[in-house]
């Protein structure tokens, strides 16, 4: 004989499907997952789906830093329909092109670390991360501080289209020149402000910390006479063993202040490399909110809330005099 479930009954059984019906699958997606500084976004990002239970975090992104395989993550992550993404963009304008099928698809998009270009902006609702011009200046400002009758200096960065890099560049270069340098990432600096760049800079990293460390090696043997060395990302200082050993030979100058060694980024070997003398200065990010933020971000532009853009996080600036303090 059937029996018929009461009303209460039904209710008990229906519950779970439609918490599984309400559930949101946001994709957090970062230029690398060989990368610590993305490790920590990833760590927000996890931390925020343990505090939503209608939420799960999908981190997902190139092995190492690859425009082409970051855009066909999120292509497929746009063919799975997911309830929402944040991208790092590798490649700015390229991303945006990719981005027109998301909003096609009515899958909300956002930005975080990276954003897209002026143009393209009305792709994603918002932007949370670094004031990455800000950056720039107050790697600049360290400089400056070392050496206030300017010299001549090399900068490195990551990838020649990521737009935060470009804008860390001109953030510095106009601050380096005393007026505004161009759009970003602004005209090399030639005497302007008392500094110039060095033949063979900027170098383009490619977010690759073996490319990075040879570079500043390459440069440093090369130009002893070097005022400073500016760098918009970490990727100088994630392989500990190998920067120490390109600084090493250099501490005595940089004790002297006849050279200044600065990067961008706070993470903890970048600290202790700081504490030791082997860099003179850090502008650190946070990117364990950034994941975290994101999270939380999508849930409200899903549900239908208004958000601000841009969202910055904040920076902390080091030197060697507070790098035991300096970060929140």
């Amino acid at each position: 004989m059937k029996r018929l479930l009461t009303t209460t009954a039904m209710l008990a059984v229906l519950a779970p499907v439609a918490a599984m019906a309400d559930s949101k699958t946001f994709a957090l997606v970062p230029k690398a997952m060989n990368n610590p500084f993305f490790d920590l976004a990833r760590d927000g990002c996890y931390k925020a789906q343990d505090e939503l239970d209608d939420v799960t975090c999908e981190y997902i992104g190139p092995g190492e830093h690859t425009e082409l395989e970051q855009i066909q993550i999120v292509q497929d992550l746009i063919t799975k329909g997911v309830d929402g993404i944040a991208v790092a963009p590798s490649n700015a304008p390229a991303m945006a092109k990719v981005l027109k099928a998301a909003a096609d698809a009515g899958i909300p998009v956002m930005t975080w670390d990276s954003d897209l270009l002026e143009e393209d902006k009305g792709l994603r609702t918002t932007y949370v991360g670094t004031n990455n011009y800000n950056i720039g200046v107050h790697l600049a400002e360290l400089v400056q501080a070392r050496h206030p009758d300017g010299g001549t200096i090399c900068l490195q960065t990551g990838g020649a289209a990521a737009a935060n890099h470009n804008e860390r560049l001109k953030g510095a270069r106009d601050t380096l020149a005393g007026t505004d340098t161009g759009t970003p990432p602004g005209a090399a600096l030639a005497g302007d402000g008392g500094w110039t760049e060095i033949s063979g800079c900027p170098l383009i990293t490619n977010d690759d910390g073996n490319v990075a460390v040879q570079g500043m090696t390459d440069i440093l043997a090369a130009n002893p006479d070097l005022t400073a060395f500016l760098s918009t990302g970490a990727f100088t200082q994630w392989f500990d063993n190998a920067y120490r050993q390109a600084a090493e030979p250099y501490k005595g100058k940089m004790d002297a202040g006849e050279l200044t060694i600065v990067v961008a980024d706070t993470l903890p070997m970048q600290l202790e490399q700081t504490k030791d003398g082997l860099g003179n200065g850090l502008v650190g990010q946070r990117p364990f909110e950034m994941g975290y933020k994101s999270m939380y971000i999508l849930k409200d532009i899903v549900e239908g809330k208004s958000v601000e853009d841009p969202i910055y996080t904040g920076l902390d600036i080091c030197n060697n005099e507070n790098v035991d303090s300096c970060v929140q």
